[in-house]
């Protein structure tokens, strides 16, 4: 009985550990996957003879990639 306690309570500790700190980068990367999805369907229903690697390779950059920052004008 003690040991299931045990297990029970490093499985808690464990869950909330990663609740804590894993927010930031699982939400990272499901945005990612999100953009790399959009990219990927609106490359294969543009109907440009595009292989499957090229799309891939394609979907990967346009979704990694740093968004634009906003213009500044020139003081």
């Amino acid at each position: 009985m003690k040991q299931k306690r045990i297990v029970i309570g490093i499985l808690a500790a464990g869950l909330t550990l990663t609740a804590a700190f894993g927010t930031l980068g699982y939400g990272r990367i499901v945005s990612s996957a999100h953009s790399f999805q959009h990219y990927f369907r609106a490359m294969q229903s543009t109907g440009a003879s595009m292989g499957m690697v090229e799309r891939l390779v394609y979907s990967l950059v346009l979704a990694n990639r740093q968004p634009a920052q906003a213009l500044k004008p020139h003081t």
